[in-house]
């Protein structure tokens, strides 16, 4: 099952669909907090930020990784993981517009690095 998950990208789909998720949790929560400071408490919660960053790791470990060993370009790999880099970093910014930025621009350069890793892959 595993090697079908690979064949058809499926990995690299659930990473974009995970990062397209991220930009609008991120989104969403700058809407909500202009409309209502109240209701941001919930979405900005260290926790949710910190089991979406450690699942937005897994996936793209396994998926770059496993596609850099099917089709050999390190191009995705390297893109992908300076998206997870900026989106690390963006954790320890304060919550004053800054860390949504950054995370907007980590999460578009790994589905960025996922897309460049299906396209290879499908290529191979």
């Amino acid at each position: 099952m595993s090697s079908l998950l690979v064949r058809e990208g499926m990995l690299d789909r659930m990473a974009i669909g995970l990062s397209g998720i991220c930009l609008v949790h991120c989104i969403a929560t700058s809407l909500i907090l202009a409309l209502a400071a109240s209701a941001g408490g919930l979405l900005f919660d260290p926790l949710v930020h910190e089991i979406g960053l450690g699942i937005a790791i897994l996936l793209g470990a396994l998926a770059l990784g496993r596609g850099a060993m099917m089709h050999g370009q390190m191009l995705p790999v390297a893109i992908g993981s300076l998206g997870l880099g900026v989106m690390m970093g963006a954790m320890s910014l304060p919550h004053d517009g800054s860390e949504s930025l950054f995370t907007i621009v980590g999460v578009a350069l790994l589905a960025y690095g996922h897309h460049l890793n299906g396209r290879a892959a499908a290529l191979a």
